[in-house]
């Protein structure tokens, strides 16, 4: 079964709109073996409401906390509306990479550096995101199993591959490629494919 990857609705809506094409990832309190890891290169995209705030975003983008917040369906049922591969990770530990990258994701500078900084020791992890917006999406229960601080969820309920469903790419072929391309260029040793 693919896993749904939990994020931020606010990032879960960048990457939707095309937004962005990226996630830096550290990792959840509840992460198995307390570190963030690549558990598949398919993924569903979970978004969550818990943790976000306006003043962690660009401006132009803030206001979708609120949004995000009101669009979410009733009895904290989970809305999945696309779904990721991973084409390529890297994991950064230089301030100076991450601000090579600030023009590629929503979050602040300073909320991004938070993130660098928090348990120092482990790196950021830098997910590029092939992401298909699913043409129905589907909604499913929220069960207590599902909460917390954590990357990845087993959500019942979803089919076992979201490409067996209709979808259609956030952003073309050639408009990926060339932002993945900046990506990997802004990392020394650039992008690697995932490995599970």
């Amino acid at each position: 079964m693919v896993p749904a990857y939990k994020e931020w609705g606010v990032v879960v809506r960048a990457l939707l709109a095309g937004e962005q094409v990226l996630d830096v990832r550290k990792g959840g309190i509840r992460e198995e073996g307390r570190h963030f890891g690549v558990r598949s290169t398919r993924l569903w995209l979970y978004p969550t409401v818990e943790h976000q705030r306006p003043e962690l975003l660009k401006p132009a983008y803030r206001h979708w906390v609120d949004e995000s917040v009101a669009a979410a369906p009733a009895d904290r049922a989970i809305r999945v509306e696309g779904w990721a591969d991973i084409t390529g990770i890297a994991t950064v530990t230089d301030p100076a990479v991450l601000d090579a990258l600030d023009s590629r994701f929503i979050w602040t500078t300073e909320y991004a550096g938070s993130r660098l900084r928090w348990r120092s020791r482990d790196p950021l992890w830098v997910l590029a995101l092939r992401v298909h917006v699913l043409d129905e999406p589907i909604t499913v229960p929220f069960r207590d199993a599902y909460g917390g601080c954590t990357s990845w969820v087993d959500l019942d309920g979803l089919p076992a591959d979201p490409a067996s469903l209709g979808s259609q790419p956030a952003v073309s072929d050639a408009a990926y490629e060339s932002r993945v391309a900046a990506i990997a260029d802004a990392i020394p040793g650039g992008l690697e494919p995932p490995v599970v």
